[in-house]
């Protein structure tokens, strides 16, 4: 692909992710360079990708503003995500795939 080309992403596999003021983490599913982030939650997440089991998210971390969503690279090395949510409770929606653009 060529620099700075775009491609509409491919989603590979979702997982939902509940989360409360208290980190949790996942196993992400199927495979890609790309991972949509879905916050349906009505406040504001943190999350925080890694290699295994014990990731752990704090509010120093990446924010996804609620009801939105945001597309990051991720390589075959990422396997967990984590999230945290400062107030209130919701779900987060970790969907890998590949692509460029949501």
């Amino acid at each position: 692909m060529a620099l700075g080309s775009v491609s509409p992403f491919r989603p590979t596999g979702t997982v939902t992710l509940p989360v409360g003021s208290v980190s949790a983490n996942i196993a992400l599913s199927g495979g890609g360079d790309s991972v949509v982030v879905t916050n349906t939650a009505s406040g504001l997440a943190y999350i925080r990708f890694g290699s295994d089991p014990t990731v752990i998210a704090s509010v120093a971390d990446m924010p996804i503003l609620a009801g939105s969503r945001m597309i990051l690279s991720a390589n075959s090395l990422i396997t967990y995500a984590a999230a945290v949510l400062p107030s209130g409770s919701g779900s987060i929606l970790f969907s890998r795939g590949d692509g460029s653009f949501i």
